[in-house]
Formats: C-alpha cells, structure tokens, sequence
C-alpha cells in the first residue's frame, strides 16, 4: 500500500479536528464581563490519541483491512483572572478559599446566577427601578 492508507486517512481527520478544537480560546477563555468586573478563565487541556490498522487474507484468500482511531481529552478549569478598576488578580480555582475570593470580588455573580435558575432574568434597566 503506498500513499494514503486508511489509518492515514484517520489520523489526518482526527488532527484537523483537534486543530479547530485546540486553539488559544481554549486555554484562556473568552472574557466575561459582569458589571465593573471582567473575568477569564484559564483551563488547562489534556489529550491522547492513538490509531492502528491491520490487514490480511481469510482463509479463502480474501483480503481485509481494518482501521480505528481513537481520542481521550480532559479539560479543567485552572484559575480565574479577575480585572476589576485598577487591579488585575489571579485566583487558582483548585484553592476553595479563592472561589470564595472570587465570589465576594463579583457579589453580583451570585445573585444574576440565582435569578437565572429561577428565571427571573432581568435587565439592568428593570434593577434600577
């Protein structure tokens, strides 16, 4: 077999899917911003792959090829970058004390999550009044 084998072929896709998946926004995630405060998640991203493929003839002198591929990933949230006025901190996720941290830096946080289960989503206008 010369050029593209199956397993070739396999592995090429399962590379350019990863390559769409695995990129910058992964690992530091897109800003949230909630009220004065903006927040960026750092994750840490995982991954192992492998693939094999085989071929051979039955017993009546047919062939056969097969292939697989396979793919495991992890992703894990890591720390919080927090950006509120002047000040820029980085809360380790993993540290309960730092999410506690992290909730008295945005009060708001608690209260917006808490409305939305309830589905009582309101504008800000709404807040005001």
């Amino acid at each position: 077999m010369e050029g593209k084998t199956p397993v070739n072929e396999s592995l090429e896709t399962l590379f350019s899917h990863l390559e769409k998946f695995l990129k910058t926004e992964t690992v530091i995630g897109e800003p949230i911003a909630v009220g004065e405060t903006t927040l960026i998640p750092i994750i840490t991203v995982a991954f192992g792959c492998g693939g094999g493929g085989g071929g051979g003839k039955d017993e009546k002198g047919s062939d056969g090829i097969a292939t697989g591929v396979g793919v495991g990933a992890k992703i894990s949230p890591d720390a919080v970058i927090v950006i509120r006025e002047n000040a820029v901190t980085m809360l380790p996720v993993k540290d309960r004390s730092s999410i506690e941290k992290l909730i008295a830096m945005v009060p708001d946080i608690v209260k917006k999550i808490k409305l939305k289960k309830e589905g009582k989503v309101c504008s800000t206008e709404e807040k005001s009044e």
